[in-house]
This record gives structure tokens, sequence and C-alpha cells, in this order.
């Protein structure tokens, strides 16, 4: 089994792989204070329960793959994998890691991990020339061109980042829960910050991948737009633009350098 770990700034998701299968999930709040025995504790209360794996942290664990935003988190997890998983193979994706996805920016190294795993499981499923689409604490637009090859990419304030600005700037406006409101126009103020989130996002998706796509292909046609992320399903029915809906991307992608580096190798 192949242990999965992709932490993002506000939630980290866990996946199980028994071969190519994803057959179980997590998704739990990070927390950039937590210590590497913390951690543990952690993954062994989320994999204790799971009936193909042992009671001891570490059993049915045959490889492990990670990618991080947070780098304290990355940290840690590190040292969990030396203390707790000495005997499992570890691959951490950072700059040196072999991914199959050229990275064609000023600056590679700044490049999300994150991303550029969704990259590679982008080429590996959809081909190219695509774009995918990352709702997260940031909404994320990643352009790969027609040789597989990661061109570049936009980055806007994510969804729940737009809703706790507008609650702590408007001063008659509060938290809202994101769902979608009875129509576009709204009948009280929950309603019209819901349409605004909601319309206002699928906008925003629809022009910059329009705009992103004439730029990649001479047919934009050509171009597959891939959404995932744990607040894409909000997004998915109203935004005209995306093809593909894959909620493990990142995990499949992790999945996908593991073998290159070690399984393969």
């Amino acid at each position: 089994m192949l242990l999965t770990i992709d932490v993002g700034n506000t939630h980290t998701v866990l996946g199980l792989f028994d071969g190519e299968d994803i057959v179980e999930h997590w998704r739990v709040s990070t927390d950039a204070r937590r210590t590497a025995d913390e951690l543990a504790v952690l993954l062994q209360g989320l994999m204790g329960m799971h009936p193909l794996l042992g009671e001891e942290l570490g059993d049915g664990i045959d490889g492990i793959a990670i990618c991080s935003t947070v780098p304290s988190v990355l940290h840690e997890l590190r040292e969990v994998t030396r203390r707790y998983y000495g005997d499992v193979p570890a691959v951490l994706v950072e700059p040196g890691v072999k991914t199959g996805v050229p990275i064609l920016m000023d600056n590679p190294k700044e490049v999300g991990a994150d991303r550029i795993v969704n990259a590679v499981a982008a080429v590996e499923l959809y081909g190219g020339p695509c774009v995918v689409v990352d709702f997260g604490t940031a909404t994320t637009f990643d352009a790969v061109s027609a040789r597989g090859e990661y061109t570049g990419g936009v980055i806007a304030p994510g969804i729940e980042i737009s809703v706790e600005a507008l609650g702590v700037k408007g001063a008659q406006l509060r938290k809202i829960e994101l769902a979608r409101p009875r129509s576009v126009i709204g009948k009280n103020t929950v309603e019209a910050m819901q349409s605004g989130i909601l319309y206002g996002f699928a906008g925003q998706v629809d022009g910059v991948v329009n705009r992103m796509a004439r730029e990649l292909a001479d047919d934009p046609d050509d171009v597959t737009v891939i959404a995932t992320g744990g607040l894409s399903p909000l997004v998915l029915g109203e935004a005209s633009v995306i093809d593909e809906h894959e909620p493990w991307l990142t995990l499949i992608g992790l999945r996908l350098v593991y073998e290159r580096n070690v399984a393969r190798s």
C-alpha cells in the first residue's frame, strides 16, 4: 500500500493506493504547529481503523509520497518518515526529484510542489495541452503544453479567502455557507453574497481559462481543462470551460512521482 500526503495551506489530504486504485482517503486541517510525534499519532489514528492495515504504525505501508506547500509541516513529515517509517521508501517532492515534467519557469524551484504534481497527473491522464484548475486556499491555474511541459500559471485568491475577507471587511456582512443560492439575483444578504461568490468565481474561471487556452494552442478547443481541489464541486456546474473533474488529481500525481523515483528505479 502506498500512502500519499498532500499538505495544503488549509487542509491536508491523505490517500491510500493499492496499485493504481485509491482505496481510502482522509481530509484533515493543516496545523503548522504540529510536531512529528503529533503527526505520527494522527496518522496512526486514521490508518489504524482501516481493515487492510495493521494496528501498528507503518504496518501494511510499502511506500510514502509527500508534497507540501507548508515548509514547517514538510520538515516534521520528513522526521515522521525517518523515525516511524525508517524501512519504508519515501519520496518528498522537492527540487531534484524526478517528475518527468519539464518546468519552463524563470525559477523552477519557486513553483509549488502540488502544482507540479498536478501537472504530472494531468499529462498522464489526459495529455497536453491542458489547464489544471485547483480550488484550494488559492485558486490556481496551471498550463501544460502539448509536449507535456509545465509552462506557467495563474494564482488568484481562493473561494474561502474571499468569503472570509467579505465577513471581516464588510461592516454589515458575515461569514456564509458556501452553497448555491435560489437565483442569481439574491433576495437577501446571504443569497446575494453566495451569488457573488459562486457566479463570480465561475466567471473568473471561464475568463482566465479562455485566455490561457488561446496562448497554449492554435485551437483553444484542443486544450483539456481539469478541475480539482476540495471546493471544485461548488463551481463545476457553473463554469462552462471545465471538461474533466478529478478530485484525487494531486494524490494520483504523487503516486506517479513515487513510481518514477522508487518503484521503477
